[in-house]
């Protein structure tokens, strides 16, 4: 049995050069770490090339063989014998790598990947000869006569053959395949006006047809083949310039989003990245509309004079680092921010999808009918007014939308009414006189205000029952709206908080008798030595003590509620706030005080919205209808649920076969 190396001691050696296939070797370990990356770099030269028309066709996972053909500009015997040199490329050409204007620059792509594998390759320009090269395991052959057409066919075989140890790092054939398409997708999505062909064994191929104009809607049509048909009606436009950089794209409402980040696409100026900063951005921008366990799904297309971004990061190629990541991070959150307000009151469309397919399933015992004042509900229902069947020739046969295009918000809600000179808050609406359990809320005649002509024209359509206490059920010309009533005041309430704190502080209600919580001495600690930010948003406390703090005044929209259960909101949201500090959603933030007074206001609004199980008269549901409509952002609450689901009345009367 030989002795082990003393690691102290080690033998003494001279220095000496590495064989010239070997450093190959080595340096393919940072280019091609997996078939996926080798299908990269290949593709990638081939949009440099100019192709228009790109198939890639891999068996094994791309083990076995990778094959990318292109139409490109082709390469004659001179230019191919020097393509798979290390550090030769034609895409610098004054060597200035302050201004990249192609994909690849680096020139290490093909000799990494021949000194892995064995790399054939086969070219034609418009005017030459076919020519063709192989290099087996990093040793080059010659360059010889070959058929081709114009344009470059590249086969890559026994990928990692050269490295062993490499292969068994690899993942299934099923997930290196998932990663080829992932990187095509990300590809198709940077390069709609490319025809983009993946063929493997598992069936027919995946087509990404070319845009043959360009333009917002070609770059719709080509979101909608990679992110999936309910993507287009689920998004919003994004366009929005400052200071050298403009960002155009669409990005999907707050309830259309998924539980894995790999549905957000971000292309800098052509090309495809996947950036720490761009991504903290996002994160960012959907703070208070997203729950932090979903994602969103968009694309946005960022570019900018090439000098104000350097790609030259990784041999990879998807990191950025930006001049100005400041400015960068926060035109994509103001632009993500202001697309989002333009869309109103917007639900996903999908949540019409799951309903329906719910209640196709029959899942569950219903309640058992009784009648109420004439006509039939569900227990459990407040009926205002009876559900009355619309006309024929009023049936709705589009898809289901939560705002028709062109609505414009009222500026001021319908139900304000001034009162003692002041103007009825939404909060002093929905909190005032509720009626107890079992009373009976349908509206006298006498006392109930004057009916509008059309009170269905509304985009929410008018209130017409409450079921369990919980949801209000609305009808419009076209159908029926189900309105969560706590999700929706509470980003009606949020939103409120917000718009104060922009206009110089959060309006405070004094306590007349200052009222004194208890908590854990470092808790309390933790509350104190934020007490100046929670002054700003209309909580005022001090010190009470060891562990307690008293508390004198409470944001006015939050006034009667429970103080001590408001207190321990604040708390939990400054600890959850301190823990997310310097995580991804705040890299490169450059106003963390203020998303930090954004958590806790959502926080504050969860706690003094209408609660589930509390019964509405129906000129409060009505009114909540209206502010909804009012308000940006309220098709979905703070943690991302959606707060009202559409369905249609030829939805309806298919679940009852009369469609």
């Amino acid at each position: 049995m030989s002795a082990a190396p003393d690691v102290r001691n080690p033998p003494r050696t001279a220095v000496r050069r590495l064989d010239p296939i070997l450093v190959d070797r080595i340096a393919a370990g940072e280019v091609v770490e997996r078939p996926a990356s080798a299908v990269k770099e290949l593709v990638e030269n081939a949009i440099d090339a100019g192709a228009r028309s790109i198939e890639v066709a891999i068996e094994g996972g791309g083990r076995r063989l990778i094959r990318v053909v292109d139409d490109g500009i082709g390469m004659g015997a001179e230019d191919l014998a020097l393509a798979v040199e290390r550090h030769a490329t034609s895409k610098l050409p004054d060597g200035d790598l302050t201004r990249i204007g192609s994909l690849g620059f680096r020139g290490e792509a093909l000799p990494s990947i021949g000194a892995v594998s064995r790399l054939t390759l086969t070219s034609r320009t418009a005017d030459g000869e076919g020519v063709s090269l192989t290099i087996d395991s990093g040793t080059k052959g010659p360059v010889r006569p070959a058929p081709a057409t114009r344009g470059t066919r590249i086969e890559v075989t026994e990928l990692f053959a050269a490295t062993p140890a490499r292969l068994k790092f690899l993942k299934s054939d099923r997930a290196e395949t998932a990663a080829v398409s992932e990187i095509l997708r990300r590809l198709a999505v940077a390069q709609p006006q490319i025809r983009f062909t993946l063929r493997t064994e598992s069936g027919s191929p995946t087509v990404f047809p070319a845009e043959s104009e360009p333009g917002p809607a070609a770059l719709l049509r080509r979101l909608g083949a990679v992110l999936g048909p309910d993507f287009p009606g689920n998004s919003v436009p994004v366009d929005m310039a400052r200071e050298g950089f403009a960002l155009q794209g669409h990005v999907g409402l707050p309830t259309f989003h998924r539980g894995a980040a790999n549905h957000i696409h971000f292309v800098v100026n052509g090309r495809p990245v996947r950036d720490r900063l761009l991504l903290g951005a996002v994160r960012g921008a959907y703070a208070d509309t997203m729950s932090s366990d979903r994602h969103p799904v968009l694309a946005l297309m960022l570019t900018c004079d090439p000098a104000l971004v350097d790609v030259n990061v990784h041999p990879a190629k998807t990191e950025l680092r930006f001049r100005e990541p400041g400015l960068v991070r926060a035109l994509i959150v103001s632009a993500i921010h202001e697309a989002l307000r333009r869309a109103g009151a917007r639900s996903s469309s999908t949540g019409t999808q799951a309903a329906l397919e719910a209640l196709r399933a029959g899942g569950g015992d219903a309640p058992p009918m009784v009648s109420a004042g004439g006509f039939a509900v569900h227990s459990g229902v407040t009926a205002a007014s009876p559900l009355m069947p619309r006309p024929a020739s009023r049936l709705f046969s589009g898809p289901s939308v939560a705002a028709p295009a062109g609505y414009r918000p009222p500026q001021r809600p319908a139900y304000q009414a001034e009162r003692s000179g002041f103007a009825e808050t939404p909060q002093a609406l929905f909190s005032a006189d509720l009626a107890p359990p079992g009373a009976d809320l349908r509206p006298e005649p006498e006392t109930a205000p004057e009916a509008e002509a059309h009170p269905e024209s509304h985009p929410l359509g008018a209130a017409r029952a409450q079921i369990h206490e919980t949801y209000i059920v609305a009808q419009t010309r076209d159908g029926i709206v189900l309105v969560d009533q706590h999700a929706a005041h509470e980003r009606l309430v949020y939103e409120r908080l917000k718009r104060e704190r922009a206009g110089g502080g959060v309006l405070a209600q004094g306590l007349l008798i200052p009222d004194v919580v208890e908590m854990a001495p470092e808790e309390a600690d933790r509350l104190v030595e934020a007490a100046p930010e929670l002054e700003r948003l209309g909580l005022s406390l001090e010190a009470f003590g060891p562990g307690a703090v008293l508390v004198r005044s409470v944001p006015s929209a939050l006034a009667g509620g429970s103080v001590k259960g408001l207190v321990l909101d604040v708390l939990d949201a400054l600890e959850a706030s301190g823990v997310e500090e310097g995580g991804p959603a705040g890299a490169g933030d450059p106003d963390p005080v203020s998303r930090r007074l954004d958590a806790i206001l959502s926080r504050m609004s969860c706690h003094g919205s209408i609660r589930a199980g509390r019964r509405l008269k129906p000129e409060e549901m009505n009114a909540l209808l209206r502010e909804m409509e009012a308000t940006p952002l309220s098709g979905s609450c703070n943690h991302g649920r959606p707060t009202f689901v559409t369905l249609g009345l030829a939805d309806i009367e298919r679940l009852f076969g009369r469609r």
